[in-house]
């Protein structure tokens, strides 16, 4: 839908903004340490972010976008990293170099990381880099609204992002960016987004899986409800800028895949160019990476020491088989099966 949007002109964002319930609210505190004041949902949807989002949301909706941006947008764990590789890559005719030299962060930066950095975890962060002037700018940069410092990027922008369709700012769409969606099956999002909750200081989950199933059942964790996120995005399958993927396609034949983001970027690849760039995007590989893995997150201290690294196994359904007991797995069948029965969506075997 379009917005009738001039450019000085700022729409208000369109959806309510509500604290959850207080009990439950009081309950995610104890077991999410990242955040320090509580979470909010976000319109009909209910979409749950941390209580900063609220004050970003206005910001991110009316982010102007240009025809040229090219966005990866995700649930978490749905194989992003991997996605934003393949699509800057193939964008920068295989630039290798550069893409050893510079980090992702860097070349295609996260969107809406800012609402997840709490101003003490930040603080914090700060604090323990004060003898380090190039890392608190790094904390600096990744505390700033993608609205904010995307603008004075003056090259062609990558930009990866974790909001739905709904959420996303309304130019992103009417000026005709190429967005890339990427689904993968809830059972094996759920495993790598416990990992990654674990991990990350800025959500600093100390639950066990159990507990953090019922978290992501209930869409009571960041992004989520899982299932009205990916809904929203294959919803938009058929538009003409948007390509759909799913990433057990992309672990079961990659080249196939790769082949359809080099027809939906327009670029032209030889067999060889398709070699190169499997074996750079091998997992073995990639997991080693140090401008992919997350090796700038480890130096700043914004991730726990002992957590499973950001780079897991990238495996597709036998990963998240460990994680759940017998009745644990009946539970998320039971309750996958539903949900893909009322929105049509059948997940790659």
């Amino acid at each position: 839908m379009a917005s009738n949007k001039t450019e000085d002109e700022h729409l208000k964002f369109p959806y309510d903004i509500v604290p959850i319930d207080p009990e439950i609210n009081s309950e995610l505190l104890d077991f999410f340490h990242g955040e320090r004041d509580g979470f909010v949902q976000v319109g009909p949807s209910k979409y749950f972010f941390a209580q900063n989002f609220k004050n970003s949301a206005e910001g991110y909706y009316n982010f102007e976008a240009r025809q040229s941006d090219v966005w990866v947008a995700t649930f978490p764990r749905s194989g992003t990293t991997w996605t934003q590789e393949m699509v800057w890559l193939i964008s920068n005719n295989l630039n290798f170099k550069k893409a050893r030299d510079q980090p992702l962060t860097k070349r295609f930066p996260f969107f809406e990381f800012n609402h997840c950095m709490h101003p003490e975890v930040k603080s914090e962060l700060l604090s323990e880099n004060a003898n380090y002037p190039e890392k608190q700018e790094f904390i600096e940069v990744i505390s700033q609204p993608g609205y904010e410092f995307l603008k004075n990027v003056t090259e062609q922008r990558f930009i990866k992002t974790h909001l739905p369709f709904s959420l996303m700012p309304t130019s992103v769409m009417e000026k005709k960016c190429k967005v890339i969606y990427v689904a993968r099956n809830p059972k094996d999002v759920a495993v790598s987004f416990y990992y990654l909750n674990r991990l990350y200081k800025t959500q600093g989950y100390v639950g066990d899986f159990e507990r953090y199933w019922t978290y992501f059942e209930k869409g009571l964790n960041t992004w989520m409800p899982y299932w009205s996120h990916i809904k929203e995005g294959w919803d938009n399958r058929h538009h003409p800028n948007v390509l759909f993927l799913f990433y057990e396609d992309m672990v079961k034949d990659l080249r196939k895949v790769l082949t359809k983001l080099s027809n939906f970027l327009g670029k032209e690849l030889t067999s060889e160019d398709y070699e190169n760039l499997m074996n750079h995007l091998n997992v073995a590989n990639f997991k080693q990476n140090t401008a992919i893995n997350g090796k700038e997150m480890n130096d700043i201290g914004l991730t726990i020491k002992g957590e499973a690294a950001f780079v897991r196994k990238g495996t597709v359904i036998d990963g998240w088989q460990a994680e759940y007991s017998d009745k644990l797995k009946a539970r998320a069948e039971k309750w996958i099966r539903e949900n893909m029965e009322k929105t049509g969506i059948v997940f790659p075997e």
